[in-house]
């Protein structure tokens, strides 16, 4: 695929895409996401993940970050819990949070 083509998916310039190719620009995660999708490829394999390898935890656990990062609303939740004052509040957050996700599950 061109970076014309790619670009015009994305709704950025052939220029942008190749800003992201040199590494001249970053590339948001939700970014990464459409990138993936219009490519028809995971998302791992835009980050050098080999698919081939058995997955260790922690590179099971970066893909399941990368995909919880493109939910809706997840940049936002990151970003607040960034500007919290305290590592007492956040925290208090992080298990307030956990004991939803739990509840949910039950």
């Amino acid at each position: 695929m061109s970076q014309t083509a790619l670009g015009d998916e994305l709704g950025v310039t052939f220029q942008q895409v190749q800003k992201y190719e040199k590494g001249v620009n970053r590339v948001g995660a939700g970014r990464l996401t459409r990138i993936a999708g219009v490519l028809g490829i995971p998302v791992g394999a835009l980050l050098g993940v080999d698919a081939e390898r058995p997955k260790t935890q922690s590179s099971s656990a970066d893909s399941n970050v990368l995909e919880c990062l493109s939910m809706p609303g997840a940049v936002r939740l990151v970003q607040a819990y960034a500007r919290l004052p305290t590592p007492a509040l956040r925290s208090t957050i992080v298990d307030l949070a956990e004991q939803i996700a739990q509840a949910k599950i039950e």
